[in-house]
């Protein structure tokens, strides 16, 4: 496969025959969370290094990660660690190949004034969802002595949270708490998991072990373009990103996507730990394994897992993209 240069390409006019063709299926319908990947496709990063990407929204009804098994598409967007975990459990050779988030955006939101901290949250009903409850809820009551009894099941339907102040709810970070002060006209109280210890990595770009052994370096070419795309999305201008994201999905709009965007910038989502050494995307195995022993101990996952073979530090920590981002 020829990749090009940024030469090349500015000495090549009819480039787009030269190009590899990849498909990156995503997690979620077309939303802010997913920008950086959408600017790196509307401002070239990933064609100045040899690749033609289809961005392939997810949603409800559809389930990227099963193509991925299925070898229809290259690269997929993942969620937490998790996912991975459950990979080396069952055998299934997903590989991490970058973390776009090093915050996990989750986060429990309460009525204003209902939990002056997190542990306060203990007094408080919190709606759960059955898949969160098996995950995070069971960190939870292992490390933070919540209780089986303090929590209902959350079936996506906030009206149970909206009437009465003491019952709190799942949510994320850069979309609940709009969704909420919009519609309710009160601005929640707001706890990030991650910064109460649940360190998990979100949002990362996984592939099969067979494309990261036969293609390298159109992994490398993805990985690289997707970092430039997040620090110009986050740092530059987004225009074109932020519309190709409403016309894949029709149902988002501007004041959302200027929220979510402020929401991960304000709290370091993407932006933060080593990522401000290493460049966004960075993934290490200290961080991994760290997360692996708390999931072990919370008993969310088994221990033992051969977890090296579902991650990779190789394609990241290099400072691609870093000089994108203006100077504090």
């Amino acid at each position: 496969m020829r990749i090009l240069t940024a030469a090349m390409l500015a000495a090549t006019p009819a480039v787009a025959q030269d190009l590899t063709p990849v498909t990156f299926g995503a997690n979620w319908v077309a939303q802010a969370e997913h920008g950086g990947f959408y600017q790196a496709q509307e401002e070239g990063h990933y064609a100045e290094c040899g690749l033609d990407v289809t961005i392939l929204p997810g949603g409800p009804q559809v389930n990227n990660r099963a193509q991925l098994l299925a070898g229809k598409i290259d690269f997929f967007m993942g969620g937490d660690l998790l996912y991975l975990f459950n990979a080396a459990e069952q055998g299934i050779p997903f590989v991490a190949v970058a973390a776009i988030m090093q915050k996990h955006p989750q986060v429990i939101v309460a009525h204003p004034g209902a939990a002056k901290t997190f542990d306060d949250l203990k007094n408080l009903t919190i709606l759960v969802s059955d898949t969160s409850y098996q995950s995070y809820y069971r960190w939870m009551i292992e490390t933070k002595g919540f209780t089986e009894d303090g929590r209902l099941p959350y079936t996506f339907n906030p009206a149970p949270f909206l009437a009465d102040d003491k019952v709190a709810m799942q949510g994320y970070l850069t979309s609940e708490p709009y969704l909420i002060e919009a519609t309710a006209g009160f601005k929640p109280d707001v706890f990030l998991l991650a910064d109460e210890g649940y360190e998990t990595y979100a949002t990362t770009i996984e592939t099969m072990r067979d494309t990261l052994e036969t293609r390298p370096e159109v992994v490398q070419c993805f990985v690289d373009g997707s970092i430039k795309g997040w620090y110009g999305y986050l740092y530059g201008d987004r225009t074109k990103a932020d519309a190709r994201i409403m016309t894949d999905n029709p149902e988002m709009t501007a004041d959302k996507i200027a929220y979510a965007v402020e929401a991960m910038k304000s709290n370091g989502i993407v932006d933060s730990g080593e990522a401000l050494e290493a460049g966004i995307g960075v993934i290490t195995e200290e961080k991994v394994r760290a997360f692996y022993d708390q999931m072990v101990e919370a008993g969310v996952t088994k221990p033992d897992l051969d977890i090296a073979a579902h991650f990779t530090e190789d394609f990241t920590g290099k400072g691609v993209g870093m000089e994108m981002k203006p100077a504090e």
